[in-house]
């Protein structure tokens, strides 16, 4: 289970240093942009659902010159930097709330957007749901998360030196398109490919992970200080996946895509069909 507030607290804290680290989450951010090229839309409301300094948020106004985008995120000094993202004459409205209370109405986005933080939630089902909720029939839900293999060269190490979780958990891609059409969206596409890093030596990538403010958040984590003699076993633990002269760190990338149905099965089994379905003049 993820510790919210531990969570909020460490982003917060990494606002200053998070571009410069997120390397990785800019490219899957920008992979992202790039499958827009083959979806047909043309939204007038965008949400970037855990938008961080607002890098994708800037993107989004580029692509969609006419649209309204609003970068929201759970910690404020994340959102300080976004919104000071894109030009004097527009810049993106900004929304501090977390991406599992969403603030928003119903059917009032047309996209939502979100990189690299569906990870975060304690309850990812239910956010589908929200993010459903919010969308317009026939809007866009398109994200990225992580996988259950990501990380696994920091979890293993760990492991051999003590029983307590260092790594968050991640949700299987099977188990999150499941969750998609439970949350009734329609034409769930997922997919998921590995990206690994590569480092000189195990503080290069703490420090990474430290930079994008993504600390083991779960519940059972330890707390205090990391010993030196800890430290020095985890080191060594981490050292036998060395390969080439570096070391690896792998992630998951899971992709997602998903629509919001032009019909919508409501209480009493009744069916609403949105008004913007229906054909004019009779045509179909």
């Amino acid at each position: 289970m993820i510790n919210k507030q531990a969570a909020r607290h460490a982003f917060s804290r990494a606002a200053s240093t998070y571009d410069e680290s997120a390397v990785l989450q800019r490219e899957i951010g920008n992979r992202m942009i790039e499958r827009l090229d083959y979806i047909k839309l043309q939204p007038r409301t965008i949400l970037d659902a855990g938008a961080g300094t607002g890098e994708a948020t800037a993107a989004l106004m580029k692509r969609y010159p006419k649209a309204k985008v609003i970068a929201l995120d759970f910690a404020l000094p994340m959102l300080r930097k976004a919104r000071k993202r894109g030009s004097l004459m527009r810049r993106p409205a900004t929304l501090c709330a977390d991406i599992e209370q969403l603030p928003l109405a119903t059917g009032s986005v047309d996209l939502v957007y979100s990189n690299a933080a569906l990870q975060w939630c304690t309850d990812l089902e239910g956010t589908f749901r929200d993010l459903r909720r919010i969308l317009r029939p026939g809007g866009l839900l398109m994200f990225s998360t992580f996988g259950p293999d990501t990380l696994k060269e920091l979890r293993q190490a760990w492991s051999e030196v003590d029983r307590k979780p260092h790594v968050s958990p991640f949700t299987d891609m099977h188990d999150i398109g499941d969750m998609l059409m439970k949350s009734r969206f329609a034409e769930p596409v997922m997919d998921a490919e590995f990206i690994n890093m590569t480092y000189g030596d195990v503080h290069q990538l703490m420090r990474d992970i430290k930079g994008i403010g993504a600390h083991n958040a779960t519940e059972g984590r330890h707390r205090g200080l990391t010993g030196k003699q800890r430290m020095l076993r985890f080191t060594q633990a981490y050292e036998q996946f060395r390969i080439e002269g570096v070391l690896p760190s792998t992630w998951e990338v899971v992709y997602g895509h998903a629509w919001a149905p032009l019909q919508v099965q409501g209480e009493g089994g009744v069916t609403r069909i949105a008004i913007e379905s229906i054909p004019r003049g009779g045509k179909s």
